[in-house]
């Protein structure tokens, strides 16, 4: 069971939950003559820790692994599928797929392809809305470029913060090596990641489609060996 809530979430949820168990004594201890107002208290506090829970899920998944593949790195919707400058490592044209993470979505982060992480570097920022167009250079973010060998590929892939989502985690460093779909990091809260990848790529989604991080193919690059 336990293998079911995120790591992440563990110490949230139980400090929480014990907080819900103090107030719901307290009300009923101290208010013993306002029944309604406990009966409310109970109900809010149930709802609250489930939504805790459900944030906080980490799901049984069967990841999907292919040579030549770009796999969704988050759960979300697609939001932006455009041609744009990467100017922190390529310094060139790339094709960017940014994906938004509500909290209603499962917010762990998976490798896209496998591969050595080249580059990696933390940026503090602000707290912009994170489909905001300037929240990929301006909010806190994490910035990643994986180098795939076998395919002769580099793609860069960011976390963003958003507005609410004020705690990037991330689990690797540069010259790690890392395999596809397994965890990178996780964004408490509400985010978005983005993908920069070669303007060669061959998207396989379009905008607005929800995704799921490592089954969902966001992209296919022509294999060079």
């Amino acid at each position: 069971m336990l293998r079911l809530i995120h790591k992440e979430g563990r110490k949230i949820i139980i400090a929480f939950l014990a907080f819900l168990v103090a107030l719901n004594f307290a009300t009923h201890y101290f208010l013993p003559e306002q029944g309604l107002f406990n009966t409310l208290i109970l109900v809010a506090s149930l709802g609250g820790i489930l939504f805790v829970i459900m944030f906080f899920r980490n799901p049984k998944r069967r990841l999907f692994t292919e040579e030549g593949a770009i796999i969704a790195p988050a759960d979300g919707k697609v939001v932006v599928i455009e041609e744009t400058t990467e100017n922190e490592y390529f310094k060139d044209r790339r094709l960017q797929v940014s994906i938004f993470m509500s909290v209603k979505n499962v917010h762990i982060n998976r490798t896209p392809i496998s591969g050595q992480v080249k580059y990696f570097k933390y940026h503090p920022g602000k707290y912009l809305l994170a489909w905001d167009p300037k929240s990929s250079t301006e909010n806190e973010r994490t910035t990643y470029v994986i180098e795939d060998e076998d395919d002769n590929m580099e793609i860069l892939m960011r976390q963003i913060a958003g507005t609410v989502a004020r705690r990037i985690k991330f689990y690797v460093e540069e010259g790690d090596e890392v395999t596809q779909g397994a965890e990178f990091g996780f964004i408490k809260f509400g985010s978005r990641v983005a993908l920069f990848l070669p303007l060669d790529s061959k998207i396989e989604v379009n905008i607005g489609e929800k995704v799921k991080g490592g089954q969902t193919v966001i992209a296919r690059v022509a294999r060079t060996k």
